[in-house]
């Protein structure tokens, strides 16, 4: 019976394992125009297939300050601007996103950031497209565990829906998120 139950245990914790390898599916994609590897990351979350297109420039020792300006708005990656599609409603912060593809852009500072979401569905990244806000929330700012040299965004999922994370250098920042 022991037996049994350790090979139980076993399994069950392979499937739960594989389940969190493979909840992210990222894709490479041609090179940007400005010559930043791009990808696009996709995500199954309660139900909602979320994809996150960006390119994910290296810090090559650079100050972080000098790449993500302070206070000021940032494309959030390189070259074309990033995209958020979503086949389902979310709730991003304080932002309610209809199901459709988005522009993001944040606005970086050392306490909190401002996470922007565009109506804006494609083109390069600068200038930033104002009066095209679909809205703006506040994301939380920790540090990294260890140094992230290229830009990379993620989510991750929670009880409650998931987290959109932004990491690059030793800056993390995230909010959370719900789907309906």
């Amino acid at each position: 019976m022991r037996g049994i139950r350790r090979i139980a245990i076993a399994a069950c914790a392979a499937l739960v394992c594989g389940t969190t390898l493979f909840a992210q599916k990222t894709t490479p994609l041609p090179t940007g125009a400005g010559g930043s590897p791009h990808v696009r990351s996709e995500w199954t979350i309660g139900g909602a297939v979320i994809s996150v297109e960006y390119g994910r420039p290296y810090l090559k020792g650079r100050a972080e300050s000098l790449m993500m300006p302070p206070g000021a708005v940032w494309r959030v990656g390189a070259d074309e601007q990033t995209t958020l599609k979503t086949n389902k409603p979310l709730k991003i912060g304080t932002v309610t996103v209809p199901a459709g593809t988005y522009g993001i852009h944040a606005i970086p500072n050392a306490d909190k950031w401002t996470l922007i979401i565009s109506k804006r569905q494609s083109g390069w990244g600068i200038p930033y497209p104002r009066g095209q806000d679909l809205g703006r929330t506040d994301m939380q700012v920790a540090k990294t565990s260890a140094l992230v040299e290229q830009v990379t965004i993620g989510i991750d999922a929670t009880p409650q829906g998931g987290t959109f994370r932004i990491e690059w250098g030793t800056t993390r920042a995230f909010v959370p998120f719900t789907v309906g």
